[in-house]
């Protein structure tokens, strides 16, 4: 009988399967599930292991129900099962949370995104990886560039057929789809299809989709700011492309990064903040409820749905939001506090960026400036328009723009 360890020593254990189950364990990891006290996993995981001398739980809806009974057991040895590696869009992230990572041994297998390009030859850092597990479908949209690799964690058996139906919509269809099925185990298979012929049936529910992008593609969003305005579902208030640019490139992205769009319109620039990186964070704040609504169509179609909509007029409707690390006012500027909230509410170091088109919001933005500092920059962009026979300039209304740097 082993000794029980200490909390200087790991006593859960997260182990991470194939689907080979014991067989593909190695030995310290089949002792650490012999002698747990508890063994908790999805049901799945428990038939692949089969009896224990410890207890059996399957993983409760939502799992962090378990999270109690696991610390109850903090000291004594616990194991957790999960699928390849738990520190992959897995459990083990979550469960470093709450018990020290010096607490916790892992045992990790070979992820499904590194058994999907072992089997195809794909070099793994050349592809875009994403989980669609749980989550909607257009969140690859930001990743099907021309002759991109990109490997998908199914949701289900019905997600590769799915996919190919966005592809094809997309001006796509040209793509190849390798369905990766139960891979490391008895019962793997590898099929492929193209998406506009996409006719595989019967898709084992674990499943990791490879897709090489090609194709025209329509409406696939560049990393590059300004997009086109008919890209956005919108009333004519909207961010216009050219000053869109111009407000991205001050308001200066950054990964983890989060942004206030207050007056949101369209959500232009929320939904091209999150493109710039997908590990950046929005919330558009709107007052009308139809734009809120359109703002959500818009962010699921350029494939940023992660995208919070906050429906209500500021500052009131910014109260209690977490505190952000860039600002962009696009609409409502002269509602009174409105300025010197969202200066107290940035973080240190963060940006503040507001566009004026009317004198009125223009005059704010004049003693803003001097009370605070920062930079006033005025545009005026033209297009080249029909006249008679010839062509011309027509101009835009010009913008004043204030952006500053909270010390």
């Amino acid at each position: 009988m082993s000794a029980t360890p200490s909390l200087t020593t790991p006593w859960l254990t997260i182990v991470g399967l194939g689907e080979d189950g014991l067989d593909g364990l190695s030995l310290p990891a089949k002792q650490r599930i012999a002698q747990a006290r508890l063994v908790i996993g999805g049901a799945r995981h428990l038939r692949l292991i089969g009896e224990t001398s410890g207890a059996r739980r399957a993983w409760p809806s939502p799992l962090q129900d378990a999270f109690p009974e696991i610390l109850s057991l903090r000291g004594e040895p616990v194991v957790v099962l999960a699928t390849g590696d738990p520190f992959f869009y897995g459990v083990g992230s979550l469960l470093a949370r709450i018990v020290p990572p010096a607490e916790i041994l892992c045992l990790p297998r070979a992820s499904a995104f590194s058994l999907a390009a072992s089997r195809l030859g794909w070099a793994l850092q050349d592809c875009a990886l994403v989980t669609l597990h749980g989550r909607t479908l257009e969140k690859i949209v930001p990743h099907l560039h021309q002759n991109a690799r990109v490997l998908a964690l199914s949701w289900d058996g019905e997600t590769p057929k799915k996919l190919a139906a966005l592809l094809s919509e997309r001006g796509l269809g040209a793509s190849r789809l390798t369905v990766c099925e139960a891979m490391g185990g008895p019962r793997e298979r590898l099929r492929a299809a193209s998406a506009k012929n996409f006719d595989l049936a019967g898709v084992d529910p674990l499943n990791t989709v490879a897709i090489e992008v090609h194709g025209e593609g329509s409406r696939i969003p560049p990393r590059a700011a300004g997009l086109p305005d008919d890209w956005f579902e919108h009333d004519g208030q909207i961010t216009k492309r050219e000053m869109r640019a111009v407000t991205l490139a001050q308001l200066a992205p950054r990964p983890r990064e989060l942004l206030w769009d207050v007056g949101a319109g369209a959500g232009s620039i929320s939904i091209e903040w999150l493109l710039a990186d997908l590990l950046t964070r929005a919330i558009a704040v709107e007052r009308k409820a139809e734009r809120c609504a359109r703002i959500s169509r818009n962010a699921a179609a350029l494939g940023v749905p992660q995208l919070t909509v906050v429906e209500g007029e500021a500052p009131a409707a910014l109260a209690g939001l977490e505190r952000p690390d860039a600002i962009f006012i696009g609409g409502g500027l002269t509602a009174p506090g409105l300025l010197d909230f969202c200066w107290s509410a940035l973080l240190p170091c963060g940006r503040l960026v507001v566009n004026a088109v009317t004198l009125e919001s223009q005059a704010d933005l004049f003693a803003a400036q001097r009370r605070r500092g920062g930079e006033l920059l005025q545009s005026q962009f033209a297009h080249a328009a029909p006249v008679g026979r010839f062509l011309g300039f027509r101009p835009a209304m010009p913008s004043v723009q204030w952006s500053v740097v909270k010390p």
